[in-house]
């Protein structure tokens, strides 16, 4: 199946640049481009693509707010990918609670663009987990969700799918988690599912989200 991507960001030769980059890749077209937060929220409407690259920091609507709009419908099914100038930007964490599903550097090559398209379209894995997990646990520690009791953060999960949730935290794979946990990979599959359920998360990232805010997993140091 091709993915379907809008690019939303102010800068043209950003949007162009990406546009060209991502439909030289097979199974990757761009279906449309969006100036600001309040073009790809319409666009995402008028358009549905299966991919946003959105830009954070735009005039009029955000990114950040934009995400959360087009994220937020019960059935979406939208993924947005965050795009950034800084590793660091204090504004990508909350993007990821918003619903982004992760975030790219503005400077990624061309190889990397098409990766983390395939990877946030997929829903497998956290982009960049040593980047991702490093801004969730820094930011984490400025959320003010109480700390309730283990039983009420992590809800109706099993132990096992308690520690899948806490290893998806820490930013392994579903390979990785199996060879940790000694099991197949579809069994770890399979327990990443009923944890999304179970929880009412959108993807992995969510789920990583989820594990630090409720301090199921707490950021080294802190």
């Amino acid at each position: 199946m091709t993915i379907r991507v809008l690019i939303a960001d102010d800068q043209m030769m950003v949007r162009q640049g990406f546009t060209v980059l991502l439909d030289a890749e097979p199974g990757i077209e761009v279906v449309g481009q969006a100036v600001d937060g309040l073009d790809a929220v319409a666009k995402v409407a008028e358009l549905g693509p299966d991919v946003v690259l959105m830009d954070i920091r735009m005039p009029g609507l955000g990114g950040i707010e934009a995400t959360r709009r087009v994220t937020a419908p019960d059935d979406a099914t939208v993924k947005v990918l965050v795009l950034t100038t800084f590793d660091l930007d204090e504004y990508v964490y909350e993007a990821l609670r918003a619903g982004a599903s992760g975030f790219l550097l503005k400077d990624a090559s061309a190889a990397e663009l098409a990766h983390a398209v395939r990877v946030v379209a997929a829903g497998e894995a956290l982009l960049a987990p040593n980047i991702t997990k490093r801004l969730i646990a820094e930011y984490s520690r400025l959320a003010e969700a109480p700390r309730a009791p283990l039983k009420d953060r992590v809800g109706d999960l099993t132990q096992r799918e308690t520690e899948v949730l806490s290893l998806i935290a820490h930013g392994l794979s579903n390979a990785e988690i199996a060879a940790r946990l000694v099991v197949a990979e579809q069994t770890v599959k399979t327990h990443v599912s009923r944890i999304l359920v179970k929880l009412s998360l959108r993807d992995r990232t969510q789920a990583a989200v989820h594990a630090y805010e409720t301090g199921l997993v707490r950021p080294a140091g802190y």
